[in-house]
């Protein structure tokens, strides 16, 4: 009986935490995100409220998500700290076309191959599941959405093998799998550049890659970007490429747009984004990156408080002016839906170059709202949300949802897991600019 008691008492005392740090999420949401005035009404918080009873932390994580989606923000997120147990992985990643999931990659799921499809999750075909779990997929159309969480609710998968071989798979979970980055530049042809940047956040290497290969972008023809996978991390992390990517003796990014970005300079966002920026400054050797990351550090001090301002900051423009490099006359850059954030902003600003073409598919679309500012519970859970608003929000001319568009748009098709489609065609438009 005494532990029946007891565990009820420590249930009492979980339901309890989970509703506070719930309840400060909600206030987050509607007084510090940079959205919440355009997007005041969109969540039901109560909705959530009343399910908050014996659950555990996993759950807590996936109510807290599926609250969140009510914003229809990329930039924000819910999960375990990064020194907590991260949640279980299903150990394959999947992609849609037409009315089938396609396995694109089966990091720890050994039953299954890159290029297998699954043709229904318990019992039920794709095209209904979708239309249920429509919230999560974020999305209608089919090569973007995303069906990394919708895949936990299911309990095994009927399997169709690239050999046509069917069977019913029971579905597994596994932990997680760190992804590591990958910044590199290697040869395709005896003029051909490739270049790979799975994400930018790691500003020292990625200028150090550049500065070891500044005699092949200087000389060589062609050069093809790689950010189909791009987790985006700081803008600041590709200026380096810039030079080379531009024709013309001075390039002004400020040019290229009139938007401006409205930051929401609440106490919490600005003691929350003063905390990461000194956290980043511990990491950083590169003395202009410093500086300009004090910049900001006081530019925040100074309207503490004040809520939505334009911060001056001036004296980083600078920097959004540059003089080119000697470098390649054809730049073809490979997107895709995977790409956001700072990859949004990489191919946005790339497009302005006359000697650009993206090809592939739309990026993510995540910079309506950005500058993301982390909010911890107890060294157990992680919020991440935006603090600045783009002024285009107001012009009707935002990304969420459509992304950076490409000039050669080329539709995802399971052919992609057999040969690099996108890259064939890259290679292909730097032989017709040969002729």
């Amino acid at each position: 009986m005494n532990k029946q008691i007891n565990n009820s008492m420590i249930r009492k005392k979980s339901d309890e935490m989970y509703r506070s740090v719930f309840n400060e999420i909600v206030d987050i949401m509607h007084n510090d995100y940079a959205g919440y005035k355009d997007k005041a009404g969109w969540d039901q918080p109560d909705f959530y409220l009343d399910q908050l009873v014996n659950i555990d932390d996993n759950g807590f994580i996936d109510l807290v998500q599926d609250y969140l989606l009510d914003f229809k923000d990329l930039h924000t997120g819910f999960n375990h700290n990064h020194n907590h147990k991260q949640k279980q992985d299903i150990g394959f990643t999947v992609r849609r076309f037409e009315d089938h999931l396609y396995i694109t990659s089966s990091r720890k799921e050994e039953r299954l191959k890159t290029g297998d499809k699954i043709l229904a999750l318990d019992g039920s075909g794709i095209s209904e599941i979708a239309k249920k779990y429509e919230k999560k997929l974020q999305t209608v159309i089919h090569e973007r959405q995303k069906w990394d969480s919708v895949m936990f609710q299911f309990q095994e998968a009927e399997i169709e093998t690239k050999q046509g071989h069917k069977r019913i798979l029971e579905l597994s979970t596994y932990e997680p799998i760190p992804n590591d980055p990958e910044y590199s530049i290697q040869e395709l042809e005896k003029d051909i550049l490739y270049m790979k940047l799975t994400d930018f956040m790691n500003h020292d290497s990625i200028s150090q890659l550049i500065c070891n290969n500044e005699d092949r972008l200087s000389t060589y023809s062609y050069l093809i970007i790689d950010v189909r996978v791009n987790k985006g991390g700081s803008d600041l992390a590709y200026f380096d490429l810039l030079p080379y990517v531009f024709n013309g003796e001075k390039v002004d990014i400020r040019n290229f747009s009139n938007e401006i970005a409205l930051t929401n300079c609440t106490e919490r966002n600005v003691s929350l984004r003063l905390q990461m920026l000194q956290g980043a400054l511990a990491s950083i050797e590169d003395k202009e990156t410093r500086h300009q990351i004090h910049i900001m550090i006081e530019e925040l001090e100074n309207h503490r408080g004040e809520g939505f301002v334009e911060l001056n900051l001036s004296e980083l423009e600078e920097d959004l002016i540059f003089e080119t490099k000697p470098g390649p006359k054809k730049v073809i850059i490979l997107s895709d839906v995977y790409c956001g954030s700072a990859g949004d902003s990489f191919v946005e600003t790339c497009k302005h170059s006359s000697k650009v073409t993206v090809l592939g598919r739309p990026t993510l679309g995540m910079n309506d709202y950005a500058n993301v500012a982390f909010k911890e519970w107890d060294n157990r859970f992680k919020l991440m949300y935006p603090t600045s608003k783009s002024s285009r929000v107001d012009e009707g001319k935002g990304m969420s949802g459509k992304g950076i568009q490409p000039d050669v748009y080329v539709p995802w098709t399971p052919l992609h897991l057999e040969q690099d489609v996108d890259l064939e065609k890259a290679i292909k438009e730097c032989f017709k600019e040969r002729i």
